[in-house]
């Protein structure tokens, strides 16, 4: 397993230690909460704001699970997107959040998140996350398996009846 951190002071090795192939939605929760909770204070210190581009950056990556931190100004967005077939989660650090998602074969739903909240799903769901409010926002991501492109759509009434799979991955040479 190896371990990349954007700074030695956030302690990311033992949060991101091998729990088997890929990660559950539950477990990528708990980590993004933990991630969130115990580290908020050095990720703010390290959060940027860029316009007109979202900033983020990535926190640690392993063979199972990656990590990000994300920024968003006041109208910043996603476009409706799954995330290839990965588990994913995301904490509320800073600020709020507006989310609508869809699983295949249902109807769309809504949700505001704020600071300290923390969400899971499983990789039949597509969402677009917006930063509906008047103050920044910053968030922590985890996906597993990890590096498995997002699946962008005009709308999330285009996303299809089943969401693939991720794609399986090479042995890195």
């Amino acid at each position: 397993m190896s371990t990349a951190t954007l700074s030695s002071t956030l302690p990311l090795d033992d949060l991101v230690a091998s729990r088997g192939p890929l990660w559950t939605a539950t477990q990528l929760r708990d980590l993004v909460s933990r991630v969130g909770t115990e580290l908020s204070g050095p990720l703010l210190d390290m959060v940027r704001f860029a316009s007109p581009n979202r900033w983020w950056t990535r926190l640690a990556l392993t063979d199972e699970v990656e990590l990000w931190l994300l920024s968003w100004l006041p109208g910043q967005h996603t476009a409706p997107h799954d995330h290839g077939g990965a588990a994913g989660a995301f904490s509320v650090v800073l600020g709020e959040l507006s989310e609508t998602y869809r699983y295949p074969g249902n109807p769309a739903g809504q949700r505001t998140h704020r600071v300290g909240d923390a969400i899971g799903f499983g990789a039949g769901r597509a969402h677009q996350i917006w930063n509906t409010g008047l103050a920044k926002a910053a968030t922590v991501h985890a996906y597993s398996p990890p590096l498995v492109p997002t699946r962008e759509y005009a709308s999330l009434d285009d996303i299809p009846n089943v969401i693939p799979p991720a794609p399986a991955r090479s042995a890195t040479p």
